[in-house]
């Protein structure tokens, strides 16, 4: 079964401080109201493995990095194989995630597979059915607590909409992560209006946010 629904060849962007290729995963373990990746969460996979790898042969030299992505790309059965390859090429490895597979995230730290990760925090447990269609809180702090407690660098993020999110839950958020010692910023993404969704929003005209939202001294 293949794995990638697509690759981005060249990204300036995704990966911090380097040129990275970006394999897009099929497939996704949540429905989040805003996502707009709706062909990528339900499509099936279209490139193998073995052709991803053999696109990234042919870009040894060129690019630096890789950024695991989807869809989740966690969901992935044989990621942690497919990750050792990646690095053997000499590439660095960024995941993009929403933190519901912390077994996962354990493993590929264990044999320090990753370089640098993004963590979706998606909402607190109680809003977590809304905004993304089940999941669970808790899954998103061991994640956090693993990445914590590595060598890695990583960020945490949240997309907020204003019809699922109010702004004291992101302040509430990133109090919680202020409490468990995080200092780094914590990225908001606005949802973009005008772009196709899993479910049927309306256009958010709530006031923007900035970038970086918090970042706790």
């Amino acid at each position: 079964m293949n794995a990638l629904y697509d690759i981005t060849p060249f990204t300036l962007l995704d990966y911090p401080g380097l040129p990275a290729a970006i394999f897009w995963f099929a497939g996704c373990n949540l429905r989040c109201g805003y996502c707009y990746n709706s062909d990528i969460v339900f499509g099936e996979g279209r490139i193998s493995v073995h052709e991803a790898l053999f696109f990234l042969q042919r870009r040894q030299g060129l690019l630096e990095g890789v950024v695991l992505s989807g869809g989740e790309c966690t969901l992935h059965p044989k990621l942690v194989t497919f990750v050792r390859t990646i690095k053997a090429l000499g590439y660095c490895v960024k995941i993009d995630t929403n933190a519901m597979r912390p077994d996962v995230l354990r493993a590929l730290l264990k044999e320090d597979l990753i370089d640098y990760c993004a963590l979706d925090f998606k909402a607190p447990q109680s809003q977590m059915q809304q905004v993304c269609g089940g999941g669970k809180e808790a899954l998103f702090w061991e994640s956090f607590e693993l990445l914590q407690s590595s060598m890695i660098d990583f960020e945490v993020r949240t997309t907020f909409h204003g019809a699922l999110m109010r702004h004291e839950t992101l302040e509430a958020m990133a109090y919680a992560l202020h409490v468990k010692g995080y200092h780094k910023p914590f990225f908001v993404q606005r949802f973009i209006n005008g772009v196709p969704t899993l479910n049927d929003l309306p256009e958010d005209h709530t006031k923007a946010m900035p970038i970086a939202y918090v970042q706790w001294r």
